[in-house]
């Protein structure tokens, strides 16, 4: 007969905290894709450089097509969904009890969010695309308090437990 382990702290911590993070997410593709336009603005005005310094050496890199940028903004929104869908998962696999299995697919789903907000929007937006010129269309200060927040939870999941 198995018996099941008893909830610590952490492991409290780690099922609040991944859940949060899966509600956020959530939360982010529901809206990107209920009210399309709004984010896809955003994006259309990070990939064009259109509000940026407008340096020539950098101009080059900007994505005029809006077929490109729309297909950006579509692929952005099913990497957001797939990564609430996991994080749900990996609260659910919390709530549980199952560690080793919620510890593996939160780490999946809170690294998607790493490497969008991180090598997505920091790198990529803000640096290739100069979105930090920019003082209409910048996103990096969001995309910093993501990345982080997903970092926290990342470390939390990964602290040895007692059981």
């Amino acid at each position: 007969m198995s018996t099941t382990p008893p909830r610590t702290a952490l492991h409290l911590a780690a099922t609040l905290l991944t859940g949060t993070a899966a509600l956020y997410i959530a939360l982010v593709a529901f809206g990107n894709i209920t009210d399309f336009g709004t984010n896809q603005q955003f994006v259309q005005h990070v990939l064009a450089m259109d509000t940026t310094f407008k340096d020539e050496d950098l101009m080059w890199r900007a994505v005029t097509s809006k077929g490109l940028q729309d297909a950006a903004y579509v692929a952005i929104i099913a990497w957001e969904t797939v990564a609430a869908l996991v994080l749900i998962y990996g609260t659910w696999l919390w709530a549980r009890r199952d560690q080793a299995r919620a510890r593996r697919f939160s780490t999946y789903g809170l690294l998607m969010l790493m490497l969008l907000f991180g090598a997505g929007f920091i790198a990529i937006g803000g640096e290739w695309f100069s979105m930090w010129q920019s003082g209409d269309w910048n996103g990096l200060d969001a995309a910093t308090r993501v990345f982080l927040f997903s970092g926290v939870v990342l470390i939390v999941n990964h602290l040895p437990s007692d059981s």
